[in-house]
């Protein structure tokens, strides 16, 4: 199905996309989010994943703590693998059911979606523009230390375990750099944006 008014809004780990699709939505414009629902999924495949990872992944209030989850699956490829195949077929259906109700309206709208390329991108979704936020990995690195107070190991293995952020780059039709502050990035997404129209 060709999705004709969807843009992929997609980036790195740390690469600013989130601040992107704030800014898209301030402006006016519709952000589908994808690790929005991912959440919900979690919650609603929560004895799925209990049999799959074990009730360790639990918080004390009987939740999926999502960090515990994230140290399972960044540590192992299998693992994640496993959390993907339950979770991108649901993910993906939900997108495209909101999708194509916003098809009716006849206006550019924005599917975010952080892990687009590596769950098959253009084919899988059906959309032919793609918006890349875009930070270099020094960058990403030093973000993702401060952001979640991780080691460099640690970092360095989630940023690893997509796919290389300028082999996304060499895919998508539009850029914005995300290297300065926000102002610079306001002042990248208004262009984007005039372009757009």
């Amino acid at each position: 199905m060709d999705l004709q008014y969807a843009i992929a809004l997609t980036g790195g780990i740390s690469s600013g996309k989130s601040t992107v699709a704030s800014l898209l939505s301030l402006y006016g414009y519709c952000v589908v989010d994808a690790d929005k629902i991912a959440h919900e999924l979690l919650e609603t495949n929560k004895e799925r994943l209990i049999e799959l990872f074990s009730s360790e992944i639990l918080d004390t209030f009987g939740k999926i703590d999502r960090k515990k989850l994230g140290k399972i699956v960044f540590e192992s490829k299998h693992a994640r693998k496993i959390l993907e195949d339950l979770l991108h077929p649901q993910i993906r259906q939900k997108i495209l059911e909101t999708a194509r109700a916003l098809e009716n309206h006849h206006k550019f709208y924005f599917l975010d979606i952080p892990l687009f390329f590596e769950v098959g991108g253009r084919e899988v979704y059906g959309v032919s523009k793609v918006l890349l936020v875009y930070a270099p990995q020094n960058i990403q690195l030093e973000r993702l230390m401060g952001r979640d107070g991780l080691s460099k190991e640690e970092a360095l293995q989630r940023i690893c375990a997509q796919m290389a952020i300028e082999d996304k780059k060499t895919q998508s039709d539009f850029v914005i750099a995300n290297t300065k502050d926000i102002k610079a990035l306001q002042k990248e997404v208004e262009d984007f944006l005039q372009r757009l129209s």
